[in-house]
């Protein structure tokens, strides 16, 4: 299993316009195949900055998901909205509860 963290900022004034492209493309991942987890997150500091904690099968899995229609059509609606270039770091798993 890996573990995918995104941080994601938004341009001020954008941050509605972000949340709602976030949400639909949450809603739409519910079936992909192979992600585990995928939980949008804001910061309670700085609403412009999102983050994502996703979790896959394998590094196959998040590579399906990464090269997927639903994420162009993701980056389509969120390329005029970003403040910047998204950060994204991949983990893997030492320990858990």
């Amino acid at each position: 299993m890996i573990t995918v963290v995104a941080v994601i900022k938004a341009l001020e004034g954008k941050e509605n316009e972000m949340e709602a492209a976030f949400i639909d493309m949450v809603n739409k991942v519910k079936v992909e195949e192979g992600t585990i987890s995928y939980i949008l997150h804001r910061s309670a500091i700085d609403e412009t900055t999102f983050l994502f904690y996703e979790q896959y099968t394998d590094e196959e899995a998040f590579d399906l998901h990464s090269s997927s229609p639903l994420m162009a059509e993701m980056f389509e609606k969120i390329g005029p909205l970003l403040d910047g270039e998204p950060s994204i770091d991949m983990y893997d798993i030492l320990a858990k509860k």
